[in-house]
């Protein structure tokens, strides 16, 4: 609660700071647009932000491409983006609970507001309403990583009753808890006990954050032949593959799939010898880099108000495939 309150107070002071700049504010008939992502530095934002612009290129509008990682940040960028003369802006927000104050502030200088990947949420924790969005659906992105996983254990012949299950959760963004229970949905529905299932909460989502979180887990629960690791993404998955490794677990022991489809996968997947990272279920950042901010310019330059809720699903990529499955989703 105290971070939206923070933000809040913020945008309400720079808002009185910056009224004066609606009179001085630069004209044009050419469509200006933001994208506002929460980690610039990680390849699928970077490919989100490289397809807008791509698409902006073709089209004949500007993107402008900035970095909002916590709400002082998403405040500034848009007080930037008002100050360009931009219309309006695509953003993955940092916090999803910051929404009605991110809103406020774009309603008070009149942008058109489009998210993507992660939806804004209510004081109340429910989707917001009036807000065009387009992300994965968690649930059933999270499902394809549950059933990857079960259908490799038994290709690998394992007995459920040996093998641990790192789950690797960040309880405060409501898509990640999406995608790790939909993950643990299909592996109980596939046999999985659900007392060998272990939480290991990450204080970020990334590599580092991960190992982190695992690594305790590991060491407290060593009597199991093999492991499995899902999380809400690639990078969290990674960080505990990278944990087992340090507890001396063989690759072959160890099945790890996320979500996504980027650098960090492809990279694994390039190495001479195959770890314990089996796959990842793809989605095209590409494609939803493209589509928002094409659908935010025709919302602005032709009144085309874009769907309330799209969903994409993903495609399972591992390294016997993952070539063709990258050329095939544009990543």
């Amino acid at each position: 609660m105290g971070i939206v309150t923070t933000f809040t107070r913020l945008a309400l002071g720079s808002a009185i700071m910056l009224a004066s700049l609606g009179s001085v504010q630069a004209q044009s008939d050419d469509v200006k647009i933001g994208f506002i992502v929460k980690k610039p530095e990680q390849a699928w934002f970077i490919n989100e932000q490289r397809a807008a612009t791509e698409a902006g290129e073709e089209l004949g509008f500007q993107v402008v491409r900035l970095g909002g990682e916590d709400g002082q940040e998403v405040l500034s960028a848009i007080d930037n983006l008002y100050a360009q003369g931009a219309q309006g802006f695509v953003i993955c927000p940092p916090d999803v609970r910051l929404g009605p104050a991110i809103m406020n502030r774009a309603e008070q200088y009149g942008m058109k507001v489009i998210t993507v990947d992660d939806q804004f949420v209510t004081s109340s924790g429910e989707p917001m309403e009036g807000v065009p969005h387009l992300g994965m659906s968690g649930t059933k992105i999270g499902q394809q990583v549950g059933e990857a996983i079960a259908a490799e254990m038994e290709a690998r012949g394992w007995d459920p009753q040996d093998v641990g299950a790192l789950r690797i959760t960040n309880n405060e963004l409501p898509t990640a808890v999406e995608r790790t229970d939909g993950a643990t949905q299909a592996l109980l529905a596939s046999g999985f006990p659900e007392e060998n299932i272990f939480d290991a909460p990450q204080q970020s989502t990334d590599t580092n954050g991960a190992f982190s979180a695992a690594s305790p887990v590991l060491s407290q629960r060593g009597g199991y032949e093999h492991w499995v690791i899902y999380a809400l993404n690639e990078e969290s998955v990674l960080g505990g593959v990278r944990a087992t490794e340090q507890y001396g677990l063989a690759a072959e022991d160890v099945i790890g799939v996320g979500i996504n489809g980027s650098g960090a996968a492809f990279a694994e997947f390039s190495r001479n010898n195959p770890t314990g990272f089996h796959g990842t279920v793809a989605v095209s950042s590409t494609m939803h880099g493209r589509q928002t901010a094409e659908d935010l310019y025709r919302w602005i330059a032709e009144d085309q108000e874009p769907s309330a809720n799209t969903e994409t699903t993903g495609t399972l990529m591992t390294r016997d495939n993952w070539e063709e499955v990258r050329e095939e989703l544009g990543l």
